[in-house]
C-alpha cells in the first residue's frame, strides 16, 4: 500500500476548525487507498490518523520517544508504531516511507518538515531519481514557499501549493 506523510502542528484540539481539516485529510487519502504517515501524536497528527482509520486506512505514527519523554507513546488511532531517536531522523523516516508528503498548517516543526521533503525532492535529480510530490495546504505556505524560491534561488515548482486538502489529495491522487 501506498503511503502518504502528512506533517501539521501538534497544537489544534477536536471542535477546532483545523482539526476537522486534518480529519478530512486522513480520510480522504486512506478512502483514496493511501496509507498514512504521520508525527504520531496530538494536534493534527491525531486528526489525520483518526481520520484515516475512521474509513478503515492503515496509520503509520513515527515517534521520538527521546525527544518527548512526557507523551505516553502514539496517539489511539494508529495501527502501528515507528520509533525515531532523533526530530530528522524521524522527518526522513516519513518522507523516506512515503510516496508524497502534505503540510498541513503549523508551525516551526511543520516548516522544518516541509524544507526537507522539498530539499529531498530537489536533491532526488542528482541521483537521477524522480523527486517525490510536496504539497503545501493554506495560506501560510502560499507566503513562505514563494519568499524561499526567491531569497534561496531554489526550485519553488517542487511544491504545489493548494488552498484545501481536497486539492492536495487530487494531487497526489493524479501524480500515483
Amino acid at each position: 500500500m501506498k503511503v502518504v506523510a502528512v506533517f501539521g502542528a501538534s497544537s489544534p484540539r477536536p471542535g477546532d476548525v483545523s482539526y476537522d481539516v486534518g480529519v478530512q485529510c486522513g480520510r480522504l487519502l486512506a478512502e483514496a487507498g493511501f496509507a498514512v504517515a504521520t508525527g504520531g501524536y496530538a494536534g493534527l497528527m491525531e486528526a489525520v490518523s483518526l481520520g484515516a482509520r475512521r474509513a478503515g486506512g492503515r496509520v503509520i505514527g513515527v515517534t521520538v520517544p527521546d525527544v518527548f519523554p512526557d507523551r505516553p507513546g502514539g496517539n489511539e488511532h494508529l495501527t502501528e508504531e515507528m520509533r525515531a531517536a532523533t526530530l530528522l531522523e524521524r522527518i526522513h523516516e516519513m518522507v523516506e516511507v512515503s510516496i508524497a508528503s502534505i503540510a498541513l498548517p503549523g508551525s516551526l516543526g511543520t516548516a522544518t518538515e516541509l524544507l526537507v521533503a522539498w530539499n529531498l525532492a530537489y536533491v532526488a535529480r542528482f541521483a537521477n531519481a524522480v523527486p517525490k510530490p510536496v504539497i503545501a495546504v493554506g495560506e501560510q505556505w502560499q507566503h513562505l514557499v514563494p519568499l524561499l524560491t526567491e531569497e534561496l534561488d531554489t526550485d519553488g515548482s517542487l511544491v504545489t501549493l493548494v488552498d484545501t486538502v481536497d486539492e492536495a489529495v487530487a494531487a497526489i491522487v493524479a501524480t500515483a
